[in-house]
């Protein structure tokens, strides 16, 4: 017998978030300042989803949602300030991976949807070949950006090698959402692998 699916608020948009990997978000429409209150105070998370070309990065209340990708990841908040301009910054850390059954529109104007978590499989090891990538990580971890951020780049696991460099790397979006849908660690990191050696040639 499958397990009831999870209700979590949804914050579509055009970028993907990787389980392990962090994000700055600047919060400045209502219903995400309330879901952000909400998550805090509940310490309880939200889901980042990508949503393709074509579709708006934040929606109007009343309209459908659009172009929603399948597969998304829980956001955890871990750290949060008000920016010089008032705004509010968050930071979140990627969790569990999801896949959405059903998506509405609550009458807040934030999108909900009925979600299913993804069965991880075991990590693996480092594969000898990745050493390159070990060291690109490592390079990428020295940058301010990353270490304001406070993304570990210390790993000596096949995924969590994939999804740091996923992260920080500036890939196309929908390869990067190619990546994040990959259930194997291992394929996960040899694809990155083979699509960073074809940007190199």
């Amino acid at each position: 017998m499958s397990a009831p699916a999870t209700e979590l608020a949804l914050f579509p948009l055009r970028t993907v978030l990787f389980p392990g990997g962090r994000m700055g978000l600047r919060i400045f429409e209502r219903r995400y300042l309330d879901m952000v209150r909400d998550t805090l105070r509940e310490q309880a998370s939200f889901g980042i989803v990508w949503m393709p070309e074509g579709g708006k990065e934040v929606m109007s209340p009343g309209e459908r949602p659009a172009s929603l990708a399948l597969i998304g990841t829980e956001a955890r908040i871990a750290d949060w300030n008000q920016q010089p301009d008032g705004l509010l910054g968050i930071v979140v850390e990627g969790g569990r991976r999801f896949k959405i059954n059903h998506a509405r529109q609550a009458d807040s104007g934030l999108y909900m949807g009925d979600v299913d978590w993804l069965a991880e499989p075991s990590d693996q090891p480092l594969p000898p070949r990745s050493e390159e990538l070990h060291d690109l990580l490592r390079q990428l971890g020295e940058h301010p950006h990353v270490q304001r951020l406070g993304m570990t780049v210390d790993v000596e696991e096949a995924g969590a090698l994939a999804n740091r460099l996923a992260q920080l790397l500036p890939l196309p979006e929908e390869q990067a959402y190619q990546l994040l849908s990959i259930d194997e660690p291992l394929q996960r990191l040899n694809t990155l692998h083979n699509v960073l050696d074809g940007l190199a040639s």
